[in-house]
């Protein structure tokens, strides 16, 4: 007989087969509904066939204007396992940016949140869908919840193949053509492999969803689910809320970018809340200020544990739980994973010794296959199998990564280049400052100049001629803002990351 290839088993399979382990477990908490592991798992395989029955095959791509819903997950394991490749938008981005991606990635069908409707309609006006599925009723479309219903809960084969393309997640988007970065399936099963495992988890483990699904929440809650685990779904971040749904539901494991935290230890709740159950509180996506993660350990206890990566990169280094409790590596992303090789390269692409300054550039399995019919850009970042992340650092003897700035952000003044995070560290060290974003802003001879946005304690008093000063002691001059504002909060990106394409178009209309 001839040699037949054992099936391959995608990372949607291993979820699927955790639920059915425990059909009874509870999997998905979402406002007043729990959703058990069987539920769950009948309402994917009948949510594929239907999509089958709509005419959706391997290799179109399904599109998800959604927010955080348990049928939006659904949607996404059904249409990986008919082989399709899912893009989920960002709900907050403009309605011509949205569409510009539905039409990019060729959507075959576009599943939409009833909440949502509005919107749909104004994408599918600018560009022509073939299929549109609610999740639920609504006055435009097909009801998939409604096709999914009349369908048999019998299990779907998986047709995804090993290097097809999965998901494809977008980047950027507020100014310019998005990127939509490419994940293939045998990416996912390598970034599954990397995973750091925490023992004896399993069914104790209670996840905290507070950030769109779309993104990093979303490939954490199918680690969850794979693991035995439940997620408990928020429709967004709200400090109060989820203090609040922390004491309630217990939770164990929660996921926050930096300014999210932030927010949350800074919340009146939060003296008043039993954060007991916590175990671990994961942060990501952008640079954390050493002086609010010290304040996090103290108030939370030995359960941070930062998580750096890039879409486009995959996982690239942890700083454990264990490490924060020394001050000194507080400012460094984490140690480099095994498995993930890390060089410093100097513009001519030289590798640099440990300890000196330049582009991080990563090769492992989980890098992206490239950037969606972007091939110039892709070989642009993509050389020889190594990812060149644009971000600036060092790699010490001990294989911990200090990220120090992205290229994009790092400002060019007279004398040397000011990395922005490093300021940032700076200001929020200051007593009287809660957080800050330090950004470039290039003035009428096209030079940049050091401008900073800053947000003040309550009762604060400091001054931007007394902070100019402060930093101007510790720094020198180079260091120095030509410009410090003082507003109520941040601009944040559709993530939760500061948005400095925002504060740089304000500072710009204010000359």
């Amino acid at each position: 007989m001839p040699n037949v290839p054992p099936h391959f088993r995608s990372h949607v399979e291993h979820i699927l087969d955790s639920l059915l382990e425990n059909p009874d477990r509870e999997a998905l908490v979402y406002r007043n509904r729990r959703v058990s592991a069987g539920e769950l798992r009948a309402l994917v395989f009948r949510m594929a066939w239907a999509m089958q029955g709509q005419g959706i095959e391997r290799g179109q791509t399904v599109t998800l204007l959604s927010g955080n819903l348990p049928e939006a997950l659904a949607a996404r394991y059904a249409a990986n396992l008919i082989g399709a490749q899912v893009n989920h938008l960002y709900s907050e981005l403009a309605s011509d940016v949205q569409a510009a991606i539905v039409r990019d990635v060729e959507t075959r069908a576009l599943v939409v949140d009833p909440r949502m409707t509005d919107r749909a309609a104004e994408i599918t006006e600018a560009v022509p869908v073939k299929s549109v599925l609610t999740l639920g009723p609504a006055g435009t479309g097909e009801d998939l919840l409604g096709l999914a219903a009349s369908q048999s809960a019998e299990p779907f084969r998986s047709q995804a193949q090993p290097d097809a393309i999965c998901a494809i997640r977008h980047t950027g988007g507020t100014t310019g053509h998005p990127k939509g970065i490419c994940t293939t399936y045998r990416q996912v099963q390598a970034q599954r492999a990397a995973r750091p495992v925490e023992k004896d988890a399993g069914s104790t483990h209670r996840q905290l969803v507070a950030t769109t699904i779309a993104h990093a929440a979303g490939m954490l809650t199918d680690a969850v689910l794979e693991a035995g685990g439940a997620v408990v779904m928020l429709d967004g971040f709200e400090a109060g809320q989820v203090l609040e749904t922390i004491e309630r539901e217990r939770i164990t494991h929660l996921w926050l970018l930096p300014p999210l935290l932030y927010q949350l230890l800074d919340h009146p709740r939060m003296e008043h809340t039993d954060t007991s159950s916590l175990r671990q509180v994961l942060y990501g996506g952008c640079q954390a200020s050493p002086a609010r993660l010290a304040d996090a350990v103290r108030r939370l206890g030995p359960v941070l544990m930062q998580g750096y990566g890039q879409n486009e990169a995959g996982l690239i280094s942890i700083l454990s739980p264990d490490d924060h409790a020394r001050v000194e590596r507080l400012r460094s992303a984490g140690k480099i994973l095994d498995g993930v090789e890390v060089e410093i390269r100097d513009p001519a692409g030289n590798a640099l010794p440990d300890g000196e300054h330049g582009e991080i550039v990563v090769r492992s399995g989980m890098v992206m296959q490239g950037y969606w019919k972007q091939p110039q850009l892709t070989a642009q970042v993509l050389q020889d199998g190594w990812m060149h992340t644009g971000d600036i650092g060092f790699r010490d003897g001990d294989g911990y990564l200090t990220v120090v700035d992205r290229l994009k952000d790092m400002i060019v003044v007279v004398g040397g280049h000011v990395y922005t995070t490093e300021l940032e560290d700076l200001l929020n060290s200051h007593p009287q400052v809660r957080q800050s974003a330090v950004y470039g802003v290039r003035n009428e001879d096209r030079m940049e100049r050091v401008h900073a946005a800053v947000l003040l304690a309550p009762g604060a008093t400091t001054s931007a001629d007394e902070l100019r000063a402060f930093v101007r002691a510790e720094r020198g001059a180079m260091y120095e803002p030509a410009c410090i504002t003082f507003p109520a909060e941040l601009p944040l990106t559709d993530v939760g990351k500061p948005d400095k394409k925002e504060l740089r178009r304000r500072a710009t209309a204010h000359t």
